[in-house]
């Protein structure tokens, strides 16, 4: 789960600037904590807590509401 974690916030440089190369630095100050971060923290805790995944998803969001979620997920949280 660290390593997802990781590579959505390393990745989330690449939304915004379409790099296409392999030499970049993975954190910077240009890294931002997604909504791909949310939701698999609330997944991830989903497994350790035994909660059921769709209200750990809704509560996860609702903390959380201005990280890019967008179209269908957005409404259906």
């Amino acid at each position: 789960m660290i390593g997802a974690i990781a590579g959505v916030i390393v990745g989330s440089v690449d939304d915004w600037d379409n790099i296409k190369t392999k030499d970049f630095p993975l954190f910077s100050d240009r890294n931002i904590f997604t909504d791909g971060s949310v939701l698999t923290i609330a997944l991830a805790n989903t497994i350790h807590a035994g909660t059921p995944h769709v209200q750990n998803l809704r509560v996860f969001y609702r903390w959380s509401p201005h990280h890019g979620f967008r179209g269908s997920f957005y409404r259906w949280a």
